[in-house]
């Protein structure tokens, strides 16, 4: 298939600005050409994009595919019915831009993320590439242990809630490799408490030094990258000593962990829709009327804290790469991470690149995020231009994936 974008202002992911005006030529599946002009070749499919902006496809490498924000009743479905549910969840994805997706945790003991992303590469399913850490890797009573929601006594007795916790070096290294031989691509692990898991805090560092040291070099050695779920500044310190390639969340970060960050290499998956929507809405009683109480009163606790540290990601030169933790909120929404971000001092060019460029870096996916000759035909276009209008990436009309097209206006 022969395919020729024409009309469209182009934005080739790096640059700071669109180049302006141009033609991209696609064929088997890769681009061959970006020109002011080219020829239409014999066969071509034309596709007039005029008053668009034609970017590479968006990558979220924050994404919860099987999970929906009413979480704990998901422990409740059979896996069977969990990976079928997520079928039009990936399709959505897909057709709002997002041609590839970093998922970081199934809410169940089984591996379906693994199964979804195989059937996605085969093409029995539509959705977005994927690149998965199945489960989250967490210390007992710590942010991944689902058995906090059971009373006292029957902690422990339902080890299928626990998931994947681990505890101790020993335990931990077997956990990793699990994982990995189950079919990972990354590791996850919990470095702090969180918001919504209901036996820990934000700022409690859950792991010690050496637990976080063991777990990433097992990784390593295994050939996968690892990455904490972490809030708290000294959880981050001690995953970046550790050797972690990004930081999920990293908004309680100070400015000199930041700083850190930046010189270590290590990205950043600031995740500010749901935490700053959650934060700017502490005292909005409609907002919060069906969550759960434990969760508000973190939020009031962490609120300035977590304005704060929105401001430090904005003013730092850390590498930010575009996630959205999308499974705490509905998956149809994930574009909204891009006016988050711009609205807390980000440049919209920052922002787009988080989402394509700099994105496809931390993923180590070398032939994506750029539209350029020889590139995967990954490929976005929005009416309107991003640059003076973050909002239009919520309103994606175009959407190709390794040359095929899956959404056209």
């Amino acid at each position: 298939m022969t395919t020729l974008l024409t009309g469209a202002t182009v934005w080739d992911g790096l640059s700071d600005a669109p180049a302006g005006v141009r033609d991209v030529l696609v064929e088997k599946g890769r681009i061959t050409e970006i020109a002011e002009e080219i020829p239409r070749p014999d066969g071509a499919v034309v596709i007039d994009l005029a008053g668009h902006t034609v970017t590479p496809g968006f990558m979220d490498c924050h994404t919860h595919v099987t999970v929906t924000p009413a979480i704990f009743p998901v422990l409740t479905r059979s896996a069977a019915a969990t990976t079928l549910a997520t079928i039009p969840v990936l399709r959505t994805m897909l057709l709002n831009g997002f041609t590839t997706i970093r998922d970081l945790m199934t809410a169940d003991a089984g591996y379906n993320t693994v199964d979804l992303r195989d059937a996605i590469a085969a093409g029995l399913i539509e959705g977005p590439r994927m690149l998965v850490a199945p489960h989250l890797i967490s210390a007992r009573g710590g942010h991944g242990d689902f058995s906090g929601v059971l009373a006292g006594e029957y902690q422990g007795r339902h080890r299928l809630l626990e998931l994947a916790s681990a505890d101790g070096r020993d335990e931990i290294r077997s956990r990793v490799r699990t994982e990995i031989r189950a079919g990972a691509d990354w590791i996850k692990f919990g470095a702090t408490g969180g918001f919504s898991s209901p036996s820990d805090d934000p700022e409690q560092t859950t792991y010690r030094q050496e637990e976080m040291d063991v777990l990433v070099a097992t990784a390593r050695d295994l050939g996968r990258r690892a990455t904490p779920h972490c809030y708290g500044d000294e959880g981050v310190r001690r995953a970046v000593h550790a050797g972690v390639r990004s930081i999920e969340h990293g908004n309680l970060a100070t400015a000199d962990t930041l700083q850190l960050m930046t010189d270590k290499g290590v990205y950043l998956v600031p995740t500010q829709f749901t935490t700053l929507d959650d934060a700017r809405h502490v005292d909005d009683d409609a907002f919060w009327a069906n969550q759960p109480a434990v969760k508000r009163h973190k939020y009031r606790i962490h609120q300035k804290a977590l304005l704060d540290g929105a401001d430090h990601v904005a003013d730092s030169d850390v590498k930010i790469a575009f996630g959205t933790d999308a499974g705490m909120f509905p998956h149809a929404e994930n574009w909204k991470e891009f006016p988050t971000m711009v609205s807390t001092g980000i440049t919209p060019a920052r922002a787009l690149k988080s989402a394509t460029s700099v994105a496809a870096e931390l993923l180590e996916l070398d032939d994506l995020g750029v539209l350029a000759p020889g590139r995967t035909a990954d490929i976005v276009a929005m009416p309107g231009d991003p640059f003076t209008d973050i909002g239009i990436t919520g309103k994606v009309d175009f959407v190709m994936k390794e040359g095929a097209v899956h959404k056209r206006p």
